[in-house]
């Protein structure tokens, strides 16, 4: 029997029992699946055969399993066989491995951070250092895919690593033991002020409800009276997880998450089962327009139950949820099965997957079709366009040259010969780069490449040409230049100009090579815009109950705060 036939009489078989019972309109439906499934093994039994460079089937069919799923939306995704470790390291947080981030930068591999505690940093790998061999094998042909294979591995395993580093003149060998590497949900827990605690929770993977508990119940230690809860960028994940971390917040038996798909059975309500940890203490919850997904869950639950004030940006609008199905061979399907819904009754779902346009294109949903919900005080929040906070906070524009300087990495390498050359640093709060300090640093750009175009310089290019189409340049030619050379001169101070932007993320990477992110973190304390207006608010009792009651002035009220 052909593989056609093969596949047509198991998909045959596999519907016959559900055919007979159906409408006309369902077997209709089930002659085109056939149909099209015998069209495309007849496809590709032809190009497999004719085809004039040989294939890999694999390759080739992922390539059309991809090509379809992509028209559906970009969380429906098939993981073959040889990915379902890295799928599993993401929803579980775990893997074997030595516990580094490494990167491939103009054809070198370097160490981006060693986390602390992790068998890289025990073992005395720093950032900035390079990778030559892993095991013997020579890496500066390998991609970033490449290189995380083999530098995972059982634990107890061995890994020898050949690296360069600053100061040094000869390569050194680095051998590490892979360990159990197990990526925090928490990754910082602290104290801002006397009685203001704050977490970061960066991920949903197993035990995130857990490690939350027990961050807010080590701050309450310290003397946390109020906490910031910043959950900034985190993508999302296990959506029991979100539950759990709602759960603490809120009362035992309160809904929290509602999800409603095609598949009537699955549908279900989860609730709050537990007891909470703490009804009563104030919450302010830091979100960005990266916060997706149960990051959207938590926050939205705790704004639909007024239990937190939103600080920060609207969230990305992810209210889809999806499922794994198990495939032939090892291979799995992860599938949208559902849309969610928080306890007030919106979707927050923002891109409509549903209905594109004839080219293809995808449409957000307009403001026009938002519809108003009410939280549990009356307050009026609206659906399909994420969580709107209630206290707006704007990201920072950096400038252009703070840009360059970011992406040539030229922060991060100074970091590395600071560290190499100084071999201890006051505390991270403490820690300020002098202004001899910020000269030795514009000293060591002398001679990079730091060019760039400002938006001036470019409006002065569009402007050129098109006074050049209308023969009018030579009219204008020397206004033009003399702006031109007004710009340049004033970018040619931009290192002094945009010095505090600058000096700030300087501190922030050098302090990162001592006390690791969780010194970064600590470093940022007192320039980062979203943590301040957090503390203010929670600072302020009188303000906080304001923006939980209905006549409070918050962005969550406003249509438009729904729209990007």
């Amino acid at each position: 029997m052909t593989i056609r036939k093969k596949l047509l009489a198991t998909f045959a078989l596999s519907t016959l029992g559900l055919v007979s019972f159906r409408a006309a309109s369902d077997n209709e439906r089930y002659f085109e699946i056939a149909k099209n499934l015998d069209i495309f093994v007849t496809l590709f039994k032809e190009v497999n055969t004719y085809y004039v460079d040989e294939i890999t089937p694999a390759k080739l069919v992922k390539t059309g399993i991809d090509g379809m799923l992509r028209s559906l939306d970009p969380y429906t995704n098939y993981i073959p066989e040889d990915d379902i470790e890295d799928f599993r390291t993401m929803t579980t947080g775990q893997y074997g491995g030595i516990g580094a981030s490494v990167v491939k930068r103009n054809g070198k591999t370097i160490v981006q951070s060693a986390y602390e505690g992790y068998p890289a940093q025990k073992a005395g790998l720093l950032p900035g250092d390079e990778i030559l061999n892993i095991n013997g094998v020579v890496v500066d042909k390998k991609t970033n895919s490449d290189i995380s294979k083999l530098l995972k591995g059982q634990a107890n395993s061995l890994v020898k690593l050949m690296v360069t580093r600053y100061g040094q003149t000869q390569p050194v060998q680095i051998d590490i033991t892979r360990d159990r590497i197990q990526v925090d949900n928490v990754p910082y827990t602290g104290m801002i002020s006397g009685d203001v605690g704050y977490f970061q929770l960066g991920t949903f993977t197993v035990d995130a409800g857990k490690e939350v508990r027990m961050a807010v119940n080590k701050l309450k230690e310290q003397g946390a009276k109020k906490i910031v809860f910043d959950i900034r960028d985190n993508p999302g994940g296990l959506l029991n997880e979100a539950v759990n971390i709602s759960n603490l917040f809120i009362d035992k038996g309160l809904d929290v998450v509602s999800t409603k798909g095609k598949v009537t059975e699955w549908n279900k309500t989860y609730k709050a089962l537990d007891q909470p940890l703490d009804t009563q203490i104030p919450v302010a919850i830091i979100t960005s327009n990266r916060s997706a997904s149960a990051s959207e869950i938590v926050s939205g639950v705790l704004q639909d139950y007024d239990r937190a004030v939103l600080v920060g940006e609207r969230t990305f609008g992810k209210g889809l949820v999806q499922a794994t199905r198990p495939l032939s061979y090892n291979s799995q399907l992860k599938v949208t099965t559902a849309k969610y819904y928080i306890p007030s009754g919106r979707c927050i779902q923002e891109i409509d997957y549903a209905h594109r346009a004839d080219d293809g294109s995808l449409g957000k949903f307009p403001d026009s079709l938002r519809t108003a919900f009410k939280t549990t005080a009356g307050r009026t929040v609206y659906d399909g366009g994420g969580v709107a906070p209630d206290i707006e906070v704007q990201d920072r524009e950096i400038a252009d040259i703070t840009r360059v300087l970011l992406q040539k990495s030229y922060l991060f390498d100074y970091a590395t010969r600071f560290r190499a050359e100084h071999a201890s640093i006051p505390p991270a709060r403490q820690f300020k780069l002098t202004d001899t300090d910020y000269q030795k640093f514009v000293g060591f750009l002398q001679g990079k490449n730091i060019s760039y175009s400002t938006d001036a310089e470019k409006a002065l290019t569009d402007l050129g040409k098109k006074v050049k189409d209308e023969k009018h340049y030579d009219d204008v030619k020397a206004e033009l230049e003399a702006i031109r050379k007004k710009v340049t001169m004033n970018k040619a101070n931009d290192l002094q100009r945009f010095k505090p932007e600058i000096k700030e993320l300087l501190e922030q990477e050098i302090v990162s090579r001592y006390y690791f992110e969780k010194g970064r973190t600590e470093a940022g304390f007192d320039d980062d815009p979203n943590i301040i207006a957090a503390v203010a608010v929670l600072n302020e009792p009188n303000r906080y109950a304001a923006l939980l009651k209905p006549s409070g002035q918050a962005a969550s009220a406003r249509k438009s705060a729904g729209t990007k």
